[in-house]
């Protein structure tokens, strides 16, 4: 149900496959680099590039201590971060999590390459630091990869801010309650008891929805999806008319964990499960432009004219 994969600093040329709100703000030069990066911690940074040629050699530095524990090896931090391309040039900003709306988590490990590494261990909630990852930083197998995707000279500017160790996700709920019929003509839905998989059919001569359709099965009473939180969810998707199963995390055998409302999805998830209760199961019929859109998703046998049915049972939100 992903519309993007999430990014993943273990392999930084291939990035692109609650913030802290403290009002510090101030310029500092990263010595080894001389970049300057202005802005508040917690809001997306202003980065001034050196003129000439971009960095060869790697560097990490502190734009601004945090506080409280500090970061080690084998810890999920969450994190904003604003990634450049140091071209010498124009040092376009490749992406940011401010734009995005949401941080992300990021496993400190030897996985990452050294200087992010270093940036990480060491640092505290509320910090912001910088990691020049130029090619020197990157191990065998990472450089390989950064190859094989033209970008081996690539050096790439991280400004990171630092928002704390991930909440441990809460025990996900037993979706449980009087079930109705969403009364979606083509779509069949049997809910067989609590902690029990439901069953979605949608092998149907009905046309599809032309709009997004929302249909609570089993209303919840745990508290309310908010935009920008991680949603748990189980949940069957399937292809309307055929009854082609192309996802499924009860197939996986334990609930899905994602970002809501915030871009990270389909649109069709983000605009029907934001506001719906923990402990419900919802019936989601998704046109196409709201799916994967034109293109599809070939790799899962959806068309981009396929109308997508989810049958999701919201069992955690954090």
């Amino acid at each position: 149900m992903r519309r993007r994969s999430l990014a993943v600093l273990a392999a930084v040329p291939l990035l692109f496959a609650a913030a802290c709100g403290t009002d510090q703000s101030g310029t500092e030069s990263a010595a080894g680099s001389g970049i300057k990066v202005t802005g508040d911690v917690g809001k997306k940074p202003t980065v001034t590039f050196p003129t000439g040629t971009p960095a060869k050699k790697s560097v990490e530095e502190t734009v601004k201590d945090g506080s409280g524990a500090e970061f080690k090896v084998g810890d999920k931090v969450v994190v904003n971060y604003t990634v450049y391309t140091w071209d010498g040039k124009t040092n376009p900003a490749a992406m940011s999590t401010y734009d995005t709306g949401s941080p992300e988590t990021i496993p400190v490990s030897d996985q990452l390459p050294a200087v992010l590494k270093d940036a990480f261990v060491g640092a505290r909630p509320g910090g912001r630091h910088i990691a020049v990852v130029a090619p020197d930083s990157l191990s065998p197998q990472q450089l390989e990869q950064a190859k094989q995707q033209g970008q081996a000279d690539v050096t790439q500017v991280l400004v990171l801010d630092m928002v704390g160790l991930e909440q441990p996700p809460p025990k996900p709920v037993t979706v449980d309650g009087k079930a109705t019929d969403p009364g979606v003509k083509g779509v069949k839905v049997t809910n067989p008891g609590a902690g029990k998989t439901p069953t979605l059919t949608t092998k149907t001569g009905e046309k599809a929805p032309k709009e997004l359709v929302s249909k609570v099965v089993i209303k919840g009473t745990g508290p309310e999806v908010k935009s920008g939180q991680k949603l748990m969810a189980h949940y069957i998707g399937k292809i309307w008319g055929t009854d082609k199963e192309f996802d499924s995390s009860w197939g996986r055998g334990e609930p899905a964990t994602f970002p809501i409302g915030v871009g990270q999805v389909v649109k069709g998830w983000d605009q029907t499960l934001v506001g719906q209760t923990v402990g419900s199961r919802v019936l989601v019929s998704i046109p196409p432009d709201l799916g994967y859109g034109e293109q599809g998703r070939p790799e899962a046998g959806i068309k981009g004219t396929d109308t997508l049915v989810f049958l999701v049972d919201i069992v955690g939100a954090y």
